[in-house]
């Protein structure tokens, strides 16, 4: 399988290099930083800062998907996005690729027609399953996430690997070439404390799939449980999921904290990635 990712102009190397996903969440109700960038002068700059901070990609989302999640409509989710993604592809100094959070076809599509590199989708096609077919007309990388209803495995790992497979094989009917997918464990996503934990310690048997495996677990409850701290004080937890993640075989590493997951991943990456 191909180890380099192209994101628009742009081909990265994940032999050489983990990738950083900053994550911009332009909404009002994120679990973590809900309405503090839901302004485009805001968000601008967030993405700047964290581009300066060593972001190797922006994840810009109109929609916080977190359990128990209100839907917003389409109509929504562009309102919020779009003068943001605009915004920030007309900004002169802005030189990393952008994705967009969504399990939307119609936001997604008008992202990438704005320049958007990247489709982020949290339910791996199964939202809708148009979504696939606009990849695949744009040739743009899209990540598959494991995402589920219910948290009543028969057999966790096993169970989790069948249903990316259900994910990856939509994208392959609708024309998604096997270069364009990243695949996502969904820490947090249908998943208790400890099902989220065995995730983690079986992160390797992911890589079986032979696609890059981005981790998503910044300031997420798996850590605020186990260490019992509020959100503000995840960031020496996210860290260790960082820093295990990549040598478990994580690929690309979405967070909140930029400069101090791009100094935790570049050490890591200096042991591991030799």
């Amino acid at each position: 399988m191909n180890r380099a990712l192209l994101l628009g102009k742009r081909s990265y190397d994940l032999d050489r290099k983990t990738l950083i996903m900053g994550i911009l969440n332009v909404t009002p109700d994120s679990f973590s930083d809900g309405g503090r960038y839901n302004h485009v002068d805001s968000a601008v700059a967030q993405a700047l800062k964290m581009a300066e901070q060593g972001a190797d990609i922006i994840d810009v989302g109109g929609e916080s998907v977190r359990p128990n999640f209100v839907p917003v409509s389409a109509e929504e989710e562009l309102r919020r996005v779009v003068p943001v993604i605009k915004a920030i592809k007309n900004e002169p100094s802005f030189k990393a690729p952008l994705s967009i959070d969504t399990y939307k076809a119609v936001v997604a599509e008008e992202a990438l027609r704005l320049g958007v590199e990247m489709i982020n989708d949290v339910f791996g096609l199964k939202a809708d399953r148009d979504l696939g077919a606009v990849a695949a007309r744009y040739g743009a990388p899209i990540c598959l996430m494991h995402n589920r209803d219910s948290t009543d495995y028969r057999d966790l790992i096993p169970d989790i690997l069948a249903e990316l497979k259900e994910s990856i094989a939509l994208a392959h009917r609708a024309g998604v070439k096997d270069e364009q997918i990243i695949i996502d464990p969904g820490i947090g996503f249908g998943k208790d404390l400890q099902q989220n934990l065995d995730v983690m310690h079986h992160l390797r048997q992911f890589r079986s799939l032979g696609y890059p495996i981005l981790l998503g677990t910044s300031r997420k409850s798996m850590i605020g449980k186990t260490l019992n701290l509020p959100l503000d004080e995840r960031v020496e937890g996210t860290a260790a999921t960082v820093a295990y993640g990549i040598s478990a075989g994580a690929d690309l590493v979405r967070v909140h904290d930029v400069m101090q997951m791009r100094r935790v991943a570049d050490m890591t990456d200096a042991m591991v990635r030799r």
